[in-house]
């Protein structure tokens, strides 16, 4: 505002005021009251949603399904919805597996993946009183725990850890997993990797997590898998979901994964999530979880019972850190609680949610809205595309606003592309045409050694070069000549999408010999010596 716009304003303010005094008859104020509704206060700021949405959203939600899965190529999908303690909607679509008829229904069990994290916070929430809490140093419950720092690791609580602030990096520990370290050694070796700053940085990572899970599971006496069932799986009823895999596996009405290959949807591979049953290893059906998502409703009470203290469960569905901070002014932040997305949608209501996916072929979503008293989770066998996603923001956009104002297949989409994008520095190169011959291959053979990752055992083995590394030699890799002291090699697991390629790069005879390993570490963490 310009100064002698400001002088305007209080000269004609002044001109006002005074000719009210002349006038003589300006009403005496009343004193203000504040104005208190017979109602109560309102739920929240949200705007209200359409009239008729939800019988409207539940009429489409089959269709919908249908289509969004036959436009994606996903082989199938469950799907429920609750209004409180009610089952509003529970049906499956599709089949099971690929060049089997067999379909997937309401009671289908599927590897949810990452909506595990969630259901463990629930767990904990379960535990908490006063001598343990999410602010419960966790070191103080794991023997042995440390990380790269040692305040850090002091001071690190159960809830940095479900808050993914704990300073870990980005998938800490996923590549142990993938080369078969259960979960004693992946968290035993945690202080092996870098931390960034702790509490300042929001990092996803499912082995910090599951620490932060097995401190509360030590601190009332048990395993994770068996508290899990004590305190919430028998108490909701929830028969058909474990922490096990094998019990998935000994389920008969269960999905098969499914990897988005060649851009295909095949059935190409198993998921054992055990090392990280906390964070990605719960198996589950949309019936089962729809009582867990009345029970987050019900801000831990469900059907008249309490089973979660509200004072434990409301902090996790609210917000600790910025998981994804917004682009510009006019955009919305994310934010995660202990364990759950926390957030606003478009039509301001408060919201948690979680997806999960494997790259290996699973995808999953669940979101609730407390103000509404709704609950939707879709869950897939395919890997992730977006489809459980798309399908509930379509069922939630009818709910809201009575009709469906973005593609979200399209867009959720596009937002998990990163998922497919081949990991490693050789993807997509060609070798260079003056390549030069490798030295003998005895000259690579031996064993090499990694503080983080443990042995690699190389071999020459006929005309090729091989190197096995996890317990018992059980990660193997075949090197193939690439330009010199240069080989190439083909990683697998969930965190090697189809086309991925990496470089092994030998120094040897100098006294020091070096092997480094692209892919799993363009530091230390990728070296190993002999």
């Amino acid at each position: 505002m310009s100064h002698r716009r400001a002088r305007s304003l209080a000269a004609a303010v002044s001109i006002t005021v005074m000719v009210i005094a002349l006038a003589g008859c300006a009403p005496e104020p009343e004193p203000y009251a504040p104005r208190v509704s017979a109602d109560g206060p309102p739920p929240g700021d949200a705007v209200e949603v359409a009239e008729g949405g939800l019988d409207h959203a539940l009429e489409a939600l089959a269709g919908d399904v249908e289509s969004i899965l036959a436009e994606s190529g996903v082989p199938g999908a469950a799907v429920a919805v609750i209004r409180g303690d009610e089952l509003l909607f529970a049906e499956g679509f599709g089949v099971r597996e690929v060049g089997d008829d067999a379909p997937v229904d309401e009671s289908t069990v599927f590897q949810i993946a990452s909506m595990s994290k969630p259901i463990a916070a629930t767990v904990v929430a379960s535990q908490l009183d006063d001598a343990l809490n999410w602010n419960t140093p966790a070191a103080q419950y794991l023997p042995g725990f440390a990380l790269a720092d040692p305040w850090v690791t002091e001071h690190v609580t159960v809830g940095d850890l479900f808050s993914h602030r704990s300073g870990l990096p980005l998938a800490a520990g996923d590549s142990l997993e993938d080369i078969g370290y259960d979960r004693d050694y992946i968290l035993g070796h945690l202080d092996e990797v870098a931390l960034d700053p702790f509490r300042t940085t929001y990092n996803y990572a499912n082995f910090g997590l599951t620490a932060g899970a097995e401190a509360v599971a030590n601190a009332v006496g048990t395993e994770w898998e068996e508290l899990s069932e004590q305190a919430l799986y028998d108490p909701l009823g929830m028969e058909s979901t474990s922490s096990r895999h094998e019990d998935f596996l000994a389920q008969e009405n269960r999905a098969t994964l499914h990897a988005l290959e060649d851009g295909e949807f095949q059935p190409l591979y198993e998921r054992d999530a055990d090392a990280q049953t906390p964070a990605g290893g719960v198996s589950s059906n949309v019936l089962d979880l729809a009582k867990w998502m009345s029970l987050l409703l019900g801000e831990g009470t469900y059907s008249g019972e309490e089973l979660v203290p509200a004072s434990r469960l409301v902090p996790a569905l609210t917000p600790e850190i910025v998981s994804g901070h917004a682009g510009a002014s006019g955009l919305r932040a994310g934010f995660y609680g202990y364990g759950f997305n926390t957030g606003t949608d478009p039509s301001g209501h408060t919201t948690a949610s979680h997806s999960g996916a494997f790259c290996l072929g699973a995808a999953t979503n669940f979101q609730i809205v407390p103000s509404l008293g709704l609950g939707v989770v879709a869950l897939t066998n395919g890997g992730p595309i977006g489809v459980p996603e798309a399908i509930v923001s379509t069922f939630l956009d009818r709910v809201q606003f009575g009709e469906v104002h973005r593609d979200w297949l399209a867009d959720y989409g596009q937002a998990l592309a990163h998922y497919y994008e081949p990991a490693g520095d050789l993807a997509g190169e060609d070798q260079p045409t003056d390549a030069a011959a490798p030295g003998p291959l005895e000259a690579y053979a031996g064993t090499w050694t990694n503080p983080y990752y443990g042995d690699a055992v190389v071999t020459v083995e006929g005309d090729a070069l091989v190197a096995r590394l996890g317990p018992d030699g059980g990660y193997e890799l075949e090197f193939e000549p690439w330009n010199g002291d240069v080989f190439a090699f083909v990683p697998t697991g969930e965190n090697a999408p189809w086309g991925s390629k990496s470089s092994a790069t030998f120094a040897v005879g100098g006294g020091a010999d070096t092997m480094k390993l692209q892919f799993f570490g363009t530091d230390d963490l990728g070296t190993w010596t002999r």
